[in-house]
């Protein structure tokens, strides 16, 4: 996938810089804490510290990044969401899983209970050891066909995105896997890339420094159209193998609980519109990890980010791994 965009002159992200800070009814009085609530080295730990970077010039204020990982990420974020509301904890992750959290009965949060800042889609990756005797997409999902429920899958948990992922795949193929989990991305990874497991779909921001070192084979997208890594070459999508395939887009970012002064949020929402929309550095970090650069807030973010949650919450009451209708919480049937 290709990723094209237009860089905002210096000049003008200069000025708009200065006008921020000229006009923002919020100064954080002491350090923000943004609670990421999966391990170091992760697609979300990942992004949250270059945008943290981005913030922290901004709003002349350090940001601390304080991973707390557990039960698919809800641990943490119901940490910020009981954090008191005076706009200095916020939380970070994909949409999808903040969204889905009510349906999985691991939390009572819901995706309307938080103001969205995304700052890219990222993109999940069937990749495989090294070693593996898959050599393509079609291999591996011969081989689940011919070993049911034996081929170990390695992800972040229960409702990541690497989850997500196989969800998808197994109820495309019609094949089922054993499903291996570890505290966050990375340590799922490093798990394939050490043999513990033969094959993972993490995101490609996890997976593109192994793969560029040839330890992870990449076999396909979980997409319908194909993923260009620096240093690699093109990962061809799902849509090639299983005809059809789609997966909604998985959009990450910043999440701050409902409830906050207003001016946070204004003060927040000046940056979306402009440092972050212009930031270079998030910029890169996309082309880089194989992701998109999506910055959006407000509305436009919770209209962007409902397809996914949507698909997947419906994905799981289908599967019978829902404890809540997603129906019964604001998710209608796609």
């Amino acid at each position: 996938m290709r990723f094209h965009y237009v860089t905002r002159p210096l000049a003008a992200a200069a000025l708009f810089c200065a006008a921020l800070s000229a006009q923002a009814q919020w100064q954080p009085a002491k350090p923000i804490t943004i609670i990421v609530p999966w391990a170091a080295g992760g697609s979300t730990d990942q992004v949250t510290r270059v945008t943290a970077a981005e913030i922290e010039k901004a709003l002349n204020q350090k940001v601390v990044i304080l991973n707390q990982p557990g039960a698919s990420g809800s641990v943490g974020t119901k940490n910020a969401a009981e954090a008191p509301r005076d706009g200095h904890t916020w939380t970070a992750g994909a949409a999808k899983d903040l969204g889905t959290y009510q349906v999985l009965g691991m939390s009572d949060t819901g995706i309307k209970d938080w103001h969205l800042y995304l700052n890219v889609a990222h993109i999940a990756v069937v990749g495989v050891n090294a070693d593996s005797p898959y050599k393509t997409m079609p291999d591996l999902i011969a081989a689940m066909k011919a070993k049911p429920g034996s081929i170990a899958v390695a992800t972040a948990g229960v409702n990541s995105s690497g989850h997500s992922a196989i969800e998808a795949i197994a109820r495309a193929a019609g094949v089922s896997y054993k499903h291996v989990t570890y505290d966050g991305g990375n340590p799922a990874v490093v798990a394939t890339v050490a043999g513990e497991t033969p094959v993972t779909t993490q995101l490609a921001a996890e997976q593109t420094e192994m793969i560029r070192a040839k330890k992870i084979r990449p076999l396909a997208v979980v997409g319908d159209k194909p993923l260009e890594i620096e240093g690699y070459g093109t990962v061809p999508p799902l849509s090639q193998f299983i005809p059809g395939f789609k997966d909604p887009i998985n959009y990450f970012g910043i999440f701050v609980p409902k409830g906050v002064p207003p001016e946070v949020i204004a003060t927040l929402d000046k940056l979306w519109a402009g440092p972050i929309a212009s930031s270079d550095a998030l910029k890169k970090y996309a082309q880089n990890r194989g992701a998109l650069f999506a910055p959006s807030h407000g509305d436009a973010a919770q209209a962007a980010v409902f397809p996914a949650i949507q698909s997947y919450a419906w994905v799981q009451q289908a599967a019978g791994k829902a404890k809540v209708s997603p129906d019964t919480v604001g998710i209608a049937k796609p």
